[in-house]
């Protein structure tokens, strides 16, 4: 007599469309394969009560509860088979088509798909259902370019294409008309927030008087009965309502803008005039006074809104004060409101330098190779040589505040860091026409390394490049005058006299001398590691066999 085998029935459904019916489309499911297992019953296939619904779900993604309860079902080993109407109802990713067999297997379960009849213990059988899967994912892949598409298409029909309103508009009440109608009792929050920011041109002083005047933001009551909004403007939503072009009739769909079909709040002139202000004021300093160097200012935040750290969270410029100093810092936004290990802090100035120097180094590659535009001109090429070289010394000079006008935005990661600039930005300093510039000039990536070198961070970006270290090479020199002198006879005592330091202070420096030969030389050349100071040299118990010392302080073992 066969064993018995527990089965499990799996259903899904990508919409929500007709479940609300009597029979809908889980139901179906279901019963054609209850009516497959009850074919199977001379096998000993048994089916369970349970049911494994999820309704309204993408395979997409192995994130849905019923497939999560059916997971613990098997893992816990109370199924044996899994039954589906299709594979596909099961996933439509191959990756994630493993994680669910290796599980499977882990648990000795097996499944079967009713429509789609093939044996996984043989080799053509895998390739058949891994050819299934293949057609399913692309299936997947193909839809979501079509809907991509579609939206873009829409959009540049300036078409509203859902969501939630903003604050002044309201969907159209026809479902089947894509666009916006004002809303008559909100367009005047809107209209006063503009007003305001254009006599204020400061978001703290218009987030004040807003809340004086009892303005708000839009409340909307979903389809489910949740509410959300209806309470005081923040800066961050004051800021959102006065950088959208859907207030100038205008719709966004990522980096361009296209006419809307809605009416306008804001007349254009007006709204372009707002932008230049916000432009403007991201680039001043936030308070106080600001100082001058090289008849520059040195503290403005030149990167501000421009970076974002590995999770998302734009990097903000933020100061503390040591005495008169003032020392300022690009830190995750979400520090300046709670304490969180993954976040970033690090120092502008090294920072900002560190920036201009990357961005110098790519246009001065690009010109190396003669791809600043996309079809040289022979009679142009000096003119641009001479105007890209140009460029790229007030970036290595200083002139850090360029990188607010060229850089548009960039990612920063553990290991690497990217940036995307403005093109038009680009054009205007280079003094060619924007649609000369190549595409290749607008974006660049390079590696991206933070160490700690006593108290400062150092910060690389790109190839890391010599830099002798003053301290330590003078240090070093020291050591051996200091040793040649002890050689010839002078005594520890009479060379600390001459130098008007400690005994102490000479035993543990004269001991630099014997440093291994490449250590040495690394030093000289500033090719030593990013992290090795004079304070690791001298309070570390250095070993005395060269190549151990090597290896212990990081240097690399040709």
């Amino acid at each position: 007599m066969s064993r018995k085998i527990r089965c499990a029935i799996y259903t899904r459904k990508s919409t929500e469309d007709g479940l609300d019916q009597e029979f809908n489309s889980l139901d179906a499911q279901h019963e054609a394969c209850a009516a497959y297992i009850t074919s199977q019953r001379g096998e000993g296939w048994h089916l369970l009560p349970t049911r494994y619904d999820d309704g309204g779900v993408s395979g997409g993604t192995l994130e849905r509860p019923a497939l999560q309860q059916l997971m613990d079902d098997v893992d816990a080993g109370r199924v044996d088979m899994i039954v589906v109407y299709k594979i596909d109802r099961l996933t439509r990713s191959l990756s994630d088509f493993a994680k669910l067999v290796d599980r499977f297997e882990a648990a000795g379960s097996s499944f079967v798909s009713v429509t789609q009849a093939f044996n996984t213990s043989s080799s053509m059988g895998r390739l058949t259902l891994n050819m299934l899967l293949s057609f399913a994912q692309f299936e997947r892949e193909v839809t979501a370019e079509r809907i991509r598409d579609k939206i873009a298409a829409s959009k540049k029909r300036g078409l509203w294409m859902g969501g939630v309103p903003p604050l002044g508009y309201d969907a159209h009440p026809d479902p089947n008309t894509r666009s916006l109608v004002v809303n008559e009792t909100e367009r005047g929050t809107v209209e006063a927030l503009y007003a305001l920011y254009n006599d204020l041109g400061c978001l703290r002083a218009v987030e004040r008087e807003a809340a004086s005047r009892g303005l708000r933001s839009k409340r909307h009551v979903f389809s489910t009965g949740r509410e959300q909004g209806g309470g005081p403007l923040s800066r961050g939503q004051i800021h959102h309502i006065l950088c959208n072009p859907v207030y100038a009739g205008r719709i966004r769909h990522k980096d361009k803008v296209f006419d809307g079909q809605h009416a306008a709040i804001i007349a254009t002139d007006f709204w372009d005039r707002v932008q230049a202000k916000l432009q403007e004021a991201s680039g001043r300093p936030r308070r106080g006074g600001c100082a001058i160097q090289n008849g520059r200012r040195t503290d403005v935040a030149v990167l501000t809104g421009k970076f974002r750290d590995p999770t998302g969270d734009r990097l903000t410029p933020t100061h503390t004060k040591k005495g008169s100093r003032r020392i300022r810092y690009y830190v995750s936004n979400r520090l300046l409101s709670r304490h969180d290990p993954a976040g970033w802090r690090l120092p502008a100035g090294r920072f900002e330098a560190s920036v201009a120097a990357r961005v110098a180094d790519h246009l001065d590659l690009m010109a190396e190779r003669h791809t600043l535009v996309t079809i040289p001109d022979i009679g142009a090429s000096p003119r641009l040589e001479d105007n890209a070289r140009a460029l790229i010394n007030r970036l290595r000079n200083g002139e850090n505040d360029l990188l607010s006008v060229i850089i548009h935005n960039a990612q920063i990661s553990t290991d690497d860091l990217s940036m995307t600039f403005y093109r038009d930005a680009l054009a205007d300093l280079l003094q060619v026409p924007p649609g000369d510039l190549s595409d290749t000039v607008l974006s660049c990536t390079a590696p991206f390394e933070t160490r700690r070198r006593g108290v400062e961070t150092r910060i690389v970006i790109g190839d890391v490049k010599p830099a002798p270290d003053s301290t330590m090479l003078r240090a070093l020199a020291k050591a051996h005058g200091w040793t040649a002198a002890l050689k010839s006879g002078s005594s520890i005592s009479e060379v600390a006299r001459s130098e008007n330091v400690s005994e102490a202070f000479i035993r543990t420096r004269a001991q630099l001398v014997c440093l291994s030969p490449r250590l040495q030389r690394a030093i000289l050349d500033g090719t030593q590691p990013l992290d090795l100071t004079l304070e690791k040299l001298v309070r570390g118990q250095l070993p005395l066999e060269w190549s151990e010392q090597e290896r212990r302080l990081g240097l690399t073992v040709h």
